[in-house]
């Protein structure tokens, strides 16, 4: 093969004049030397003539076939002949080749940076070495420079906050929605600096952003002009919690209901009378419940109250507002999947335990046998709770308040017909209910017809006659009119940032909380 055919696979269109090569195991070393026109002065421009000197320099290349390949390159050094300059020598660089201080080629340089981008520091580290690449994380991530952030903001604006450290600190990312592209990350979440960027940066005709009040000031002091657009699946997810309390809330009449219709119960089982179930969830409840509240009477604020308890701020809040009746309920609704499936088997359980087999094992074979696919342990606990007397009665079987929810907030079309009786039959036991899933559904037509401007009468109708979770949702939706009555018209929405923070918590996640904010704003931007 030709020299100058190797020279055009390993230096195309570099001025270089192939001189030797030399191949062993895990190294291929190419001595070339620089042969273009003469160069100019970095300082002054003027074109060098006298030649001072010549010497080698070593470039590290991209890997060939699997091995290491170095780059001897011979340079020269010339004389600037400008008197006023005050460079009195520079060395020329080989174009596609070498750069002033850089012991790796730009092609590699441009590797090593993708490598960076991708993985970061410590995992390209690792896939640098499995590539014959010397290049340690400290490199890599010395190669990452944040790109500029544009000095005008896109015409659509999403905001939206992400979490540094969940519960404690947040950062708030900036996305142009029309592109889906990252404009830029913010060290906090608070109103002032966010309305500072935009000061900075101007031009934002639309802003997406959730529910958050800290992000809505800022948007109204710094573009007042500006439309916001509430988002709409954060409105769903408002009103799906909003029926979900409902139907916490209603929970006796659906009871009740279900006691009167239900068929006549095995015959009476001789149990010791009824107690409270005695489980750790229920029992651990109650006493976070007397705990917070006992430092609420003491004046305690809900920051106080949380890191004195180790809890997170909204838990601590959930027990202020939530009466007990209802965290008692969700704590027995924890594991509610295995005891749905023992259920139907509790009348063969507590007559077999009256007649003599109180064995647990023997119990479980016993119903497995009758389609039982549950655990030993539900049986015996089952069983431990009829010889402690704690045993509930068997009762008629009743949805939990988030099924119901699921039901009303999934599309009509998409339920199942077993499941659109049990649905009509808990709108027929409980009115309130009944009216949240009116106005559920006529807010989810509004939403997805884009009828923003039939929002104020829907607002109306829910203060008037609605359950009181409803209420306090509408009242919500009066306060952010503008916005929400914009979320449900424009074509608008905060998905592509949504899309965004999760990438976020993904490059979050394999930086194993190491990076700081600036290297982390860097990967964020530069993946944008």
């Amino acid at each position: 093969m030709a020299l100058n055919s190797i020279e055009d696979v390993l230096f195309p269109g570099g001025d270089v004049e192939l001189e030797r090569v030399t191949a062993g195991l895990d190294l291929v070393l190419v001595e070339v030397a620089a042969c273009g026109p003469a160069v100019r002065c970095p300082d002054c421009g003027i074109r060098g003539r006298r030649v001072h000197s010549t010497y080698w320099r070593t470039v590290a290349e991209r890997p060939l076939t699997g091995r290491k390949l170095l780059v001897r390159l011979r340079v020269r050094r010339y004389f600037c002949d400008r008197a006023r300059c005050g460079r009195r020598t520079f060395v020329e660089q080989v174009r596609g080749l070498s750069e002033r201080h850089l012991r790796a080629s730009t092609g590699l340089k441009d590797w090593l940076r993708a490598v960076a981008v991708e993985l970061g520091g410590r995992a390209g580290e690792r896939l640098c070495r499995k590539l014959s690449v010397a290049a340690g994380r400290t490199r890599l991530l010395g190669l990452l420079e944040a790109p500029d952030v544009p000095e005008q903001a896109p015409r659509v604006l999403g905001v939206d906050e992400f979490a540094f450290r969940r519960g404690r600190t947040y950062g708030t990312l900036l996305v142009d929605v029309e592109t889906g592209r990252v404009v830029d990350v913010l060290p906090d979440r608070t109103s002032q600096t966010f309305a500072a960027w935009l000061r900075e940066h101007p031009g934002a005709e639309i802003v997406c952003r959730d529910r958050a009040s800290a992000y809505s000031r800022a948007i109204k002091k710094a573009t007042p002009n500006a439309v916001e657009v509430a988002d709409r699946w954060h409105l769903l997810q408002n009103l799906s919690a909003a029926v979900e309390k409902t139907c916490h809330q209603h929970r006796t009449c659906l009871r009740k209901h279900a006691d009167q219709e239900a068929p006549p119960e095995p015959p009476a089982i001789d149990l010791p009378l009824l107690q409270e179930p005695r489980t750790p969830i229920v029992g651990r409840t109650r006493d976070r419940h007397a705990d917070v509240h006992r430092l609420l009477e003491q004046k305690w604020t809900i920051s106080a109250i949380a890191l004195h308890l180790r809890l997170d701020r909204k838990t601590v809040r959930r027990f202020k507002t939530t009466p007990l009746d209802e965290l008692i309920a969700s704590a027995r609704e924890f594991g509610a999947r295995e005891q749905e499936l023992i259920v139907p088997f509790k009348p063969y359980l507590n007559s077999r335990f009256t007649a003599g087999c109180t064995s647990a094992q023997q119990l479980f074979r016993e119903i497995t046998e009758r389609g039982y696919r549950g655990s030993v342990q539900v049986v015996r606990r089952h069983v431990a709770s009829l010889r402690e007397g704690t045993a509930e009665p068997v009762r008629a079987d009743i949805p939990s308040p988030r099924r119901i929810t699921s039901w009303i907030m999934r599309p009509t079309g998409t339920l199942t017909e077993p499941k659109q009786d049990r649905l009509l039959d808990v709108r027929i036991a409980c009115p309130d209910i009944a009216r949240a899933y009116d106005l559920a559904r006529c807010f989810h037509d509004l939403m997805t017809n884009r009828l923003g401007t039939l929002l104020p009468d829907w607002i109306d109708q829910a203060e008037q006659d609605a359950p009181a979770p409803m209420r306090s949702f509408a009242g919500f939706l009066r306060r952010d009119l503008p916005a929400v009555t914009a979320g449900l018209t424009l074509e608008w929405s905060s998905g592509k940032v949504e899309g965004n923070v999760n990438r976020v918590k993904t490059l979050k996640r394999a930086m194993y909380g190491r990076a700081s904010f600036r290297l982390l704003r860097i990967r964020i931007l530069t993946r944008g």
